[in-house]
């Protein structure tokens, strides 16, 4: 799997986290918005969204 991260204001391990808390649990974005910001990280919730848009059908194949 070659995800490209490059040029993002995020650490990988960060996104990858997000999207697998995404996909595994019911949650939505706000609560995994409100769970970043309980780890001191300032993650939108569109901004997960859109990392799951974007990297979600890269990580199915």
């Amino acid at each position: 799997m070659s995800l490209a991260f490059k040029g993002r204001h995020f650490a990988p391990d960060i996104i990858l986290l997000c999207m697998r808390w995404y996909c595994r649990y019911a949650l939505s974005y706000r609560d995994l918005e409100e769970m970043m910001a309980e780890r001191h990280l300032s993650v939108d919730h569109t901004t997960i969204y859109r990392w799951v848009q974007h990297y979600a059908p890269e990580l199915d194949r």
